[in-house]
């Protein structure tokens, strides 16, 4: 399906309303030890934490009613907790839960978020994961105060590199379900000789949501960058990876004496990008250093687009949301078969790799609903716009949305709402490779156009007169 192009609907411009805002953070490292850690095959666990996670909460009100942007330093959260999270949050604070756009960073060294036991230890996990959600969410909401706000973005290409590379005919191994082999490959050797030329883009632009109080003192900040994760964290330790290191290195720069204030990170479409360069390897670095290194370079970005922006002290905000229906993916008759052989062979080695855990992948798909509820979002803060996705969501869809909205400047956050998988575009599902994977991609190959359009669709209701934009700058 072609993603069809939109016009922008014309509204009157929409009148400025006085902006308040409040932000707050809440700790959810683990209290109860070890923990299992999820982002990675196999089982990992942890016996203790490198550095903190956290709940950071903004909250905007304009006069009418505030619209919340929590993110958690988890791999990914279910969309059935967050909306635990938001209940609870609604219920100490008024604020519609329609009002709460609530995301995962997707930190590799974080506990999973999602248990059927709450009695167990992960599921007492994740019911404090809810609390502190929820306070977050409550505190930064007792803190609204007369505030101001910028958007800035500027382009930060350095740290970004399509890790799906078409590679020389004969060098990709068989796929997990014994299908032919894919076209394309995640995460190649760097500096491999097979390498041939990556499948996607990146999306450079840094973007960043400045909040500062009536005396220009920062309440908060909120980033977006289309970068999966950067690792290089020891497989024993819990870490918010480079999210959790920018919110310290920021704060460090723009409020070193004020704990009050809250720097965000949010996670850009980023599905198909990270932080390797396989073209020109970097020398083998020691843990934690890349995720210092990226964290200093986008903190370096942020105290620099802030100091030279203008902040509106007005800003008329509009949010819409919608729940899109979409197939799940289902296997086919030959890979069900191919699955409960794998999973009956006693000699795992016999089988392509992965084989076993993406046969289970398989049947469960195959014994489960057919269908899955998206929550998606669309929030306009006078003239720019944030959507929210809850995928693992291609650069490629990203950069369509930027296109198309009838909102300009305009970033989506990614794993907001819930967690449905990697969203590849259509032409990547006949490419293959990890990400179209049945198991670790769940929707139907036609999810990514209708979710882009479901979007735009959004952007178009929370669209208005970009004459009255509250510090736009582009740098």
């Amino acid at each position: 399906m072609m993603i069809r192009w939109l016009l922008p609907l014309l509204l009157p411009a929409a009148a400025s309303a006085a902006l308040r805002a409040g932000a707050a953070v809440t700790d959810i490292t683990p209290v109860e030890w070890p923990v299992r850690l999820i982002g990675n095959f196999g089982v990992t666990v942890a016996p203790t934490a490198h550095d903190p996670l956290h709940v950071r909460a903004l909250v905007l009100e304009d006069g009418g009613p505030p619209v919340v942007i929590a993110v958690i330093d988890s791999c990914y959260v279910k969309r059935d907790v967050l909306d635990e999270a938001k209940q609870l949050a609604s219920t100490r604070t008024g604020i519609p839960a329609s009002r709460m756009l609530i995301s995962a960073t997707h930190t590799h060294s974080a506990p999973p978020s999602g248990a059927a036991d709450r009695r167990s230890l992960e599921g007492r996990y994740v019911t404090r994961l809810i609390e502190q959600t929820a306070a977050a969410i409550a505190n930064a909401h007792a803190r609204l105060a007369p505030a101001a706000i910028a958007y800035i973005v500027r382009p930060v290409p350095e740290e970004l590199f399509n890790r799906r590379w078409f590679m020389r005919e004969g060098s990709i191994e068989t796929n997990p379900l014994g299908g032919r082999a894919d076209k394309v490959k995640m995460n190649p050797a760097a500096g491999s000789p097979d390498l041939l030329h990556p499948a996607g883009t990146v999306d450079p632009g840094f973007s960043v949501v400045s909040v500062q109080n009536q005396e220009g003192r920062p309440i908060a900040v909120l980033a977006n960058y289309s970068l999966h994760y950067v690792g290089g964290v020891p497989p024993n330790q819990v870490s918010a990876d480079y999210f959790g290191e920018y919110a310290r290195q920021t704060a460090s720069r723009l409020a070193p004496n004020d704990p009050s204030f809250v720097a965000i990170l949010s996670n850009g479409t980023s599905g198909d990008v990270n932080n390797i360069n396989f073209q020109h390897p970097r020398p083998r670095s020691e843990p934690f250093h890349r995720i210092q290194s990226v964290a200093f370079r986008l903190a370096a970005h942020t105290a620099a687009m802030v100091s030279t922006s203008s902040h509106r002290h007005s800003a008329s905000i509009q949010m819409a949301e919608t729940d899109l229906e979409l197939r799940y993916r289902k296997p086919t008759a030959e890979q069900l078969r191919f699955a409960r052989a794998a999973i009956a062979e006693p000699d795992a080695a016999t089988l392509p790799r992965l084989a076993k855990d993406y046969a289970e992948r398989a049947v469960r798909l195959s014994e489960g609903p057919d269908t899955a509820l998206l929550k998606l979002q669309a929030l306009r803060i006078g003239g720019f716009a944030i959507t929210a996705i809850p995928c693992e969501t291609f650069t490629e869809i990203g950069l369509a949305i930027k296109d198309l909205s009838p909102v300009k400047p305009v970033f989506t956050i990614e794993l907001a709402n819930g967690h449905y998988g990697y969203l590849p575009t259509p032409r990547h599902y006949e490419l293959g490779g990890y990400e179209t994977w049945l198991g670790t991609n769940v929707l139907e190959p036609e999810a990514a156009p209708k979710i882009t359009n479901a979007v735009l669709a959004l952007l178009r209701q929370v669209q208005f007169n970009r004459a009255s934009a509250p510090g736009r700058r582009v740098q």
